[in-house]
């Protein structure tokens, strides 16, 4: 049950929208999403409602390279609120699986 005693500003509003929306956005040979993968390094919003996310990938020879960038920007796009989106892709710091959610590594049964 939501806590009615709180509240969220727009911009937080706005920032778990894309978050959920980035939540359903997989890399194709990974049963996991980006978001969980840790690939994405910053999501930033403004009051204008555009969004600017950084991103990287799990390596630079990743076959969906050239279409993950367009597959994040088109799917935040869509979120109610977003009036533009732009994706950057970072290769610094390099990504490695220590960026990972717990659930990321359970999915992917890599727990030791």
């Amino acid at each position: 049950m939501p806590d009615t005693n709180s509240t969220s500003t727009p911009d937080q509003v706005l920032f778990d929208r894309v978050v959920e929306a980035l939540r359903t956005v997989y890399d194709p040979e990974i049963p996991v999403n980006i978001w969980e993968l840790g690939l994405i390094y910053g999501v930033k919003t403004n009051d204008d409602g555009s969004i600017a996310i950084d991103m990287t990938l799990t390596a630079p020879s990743c076959p969906v390279a050239g279409e993950m960038p367009g597959m994040v920007q088109r799917t935040v796009s869509a979120v109610e609120g977003v009036t533009a989106c732009t994706v950057e892709l970072v290769w610094e710091p390099p990504w490695d699986q220590g960026r990972m959610s717990e659930e990321a590594k359970l999915q992917l049964d890599m727990f030791y």
